[in-house]
């Protein structure tokens, strides 16, 4: 098992630094630089990268936001100015994703360039991001699992549990790992699109079923099943589509 701490913030003299949004900060930063790294070697324009990443990030963040209140309804009703209140923290990842894909796509038609293809790249780096970041959720232990005696739990306090944040992160880096191996094949372009969203889809499915439903932290389910799964569901119908009218036809 892996022993309990947590770390929520680093002090550097006055200054007070959030763990989870320095992890964030940095895995947004690696995944940029590392998307901007593929477009130069696939003829593109890297400032065209740097710049999705602004866009993106506001798309996402506040679709995050909005998907957050899909699990806390509750909140929002009884004050709805708790939307703006970010440093309360309250983030869906894939609200996040929506997000990020209706800027991003707007964002790559403005610009008139191959939406497919630019999109492709930035999906490319976007496991490391993901990986990077979801550090930060397993240091401050915001997404605790059931109970388990599996060896890779985390003994909280009250028991060994699963963490859905070191699952993710590993989740991430295991995901980067395998488009490090298919950037040295001939893949079509948008593979790693559908990679992404059959790979994140699916696991996603399937981890959140380990989340805690004991009183430690009580999600909002529908129909038994959580927001993410819900669109997680929808990634993985997304990815077989894209796969079959993309990825069967010569490109």
């Amino acid at each position: 098992m892996i022993p309990y701490f947590q770390l929520t913030t680093l002090s550097l003299g006055p200054i007070t630094i959030q763990v989870w949004g320095l992890m964030v900060a940095l895995g947004i930063l690696a995944a940029t630089w590392v998307a901007a790294r593929m477009a130069m070697k696939r003829g593109q324009d890297e400032k065209i990268i740097w710049d999705l990443c602004v866009w993106v990030i506001v798309g996402a963040f506040f679709m995050a936001r909005v998907f957050f209140f899909l699990y806390e309804p509750s909140l929002f009703l009884r004050d709805p100015l708790e939307f703006v209140r970010i440093w309360h923290g309250g983030f869906s990842i894939m609200g996040g994703f929506l997000g990020a894909l209706i800027v991003g796509v707007w964002f790559l038609h403005r610009r008139k360039v191959d939406v497919w293809a630019y999109t492709d790249t930035a999906l490319f780096a976007l496991p490391l991001g993901l990986g990077v970041g979801r550090i930060g959720c397993f240091l401050i232990h915001d997404h605790p699992g059931t109970l388990t005696h599996f060896i890779g739990g985390v003994q909280y306090p009250d028991g060994i549990r699963h963490d859905h944040g070191l699952y993710l992160s590993i989740n991430g880096f295991v995901l980067f790992l395998l488009f490090l191996w298919l950037s040295r094949k001939k893949v079509k372009t948008g593979t790693y699109i559908v990679v992404f969203l059959l790979w994140e889809g699916i696991t996603r499915f399937f981890i959140d079923f380990l989340r805690a439903q004991d009183g430690l932290i009580v999600d909002t389910r529908y129909f038994y099943l959580t927001p993410a799964q819900y669109t997680a569901f929808m990634m993985i119908i997304a990815g077989i589509w894209l796969a079959k009218k993309k990825l069967s036809n010569k490109s």
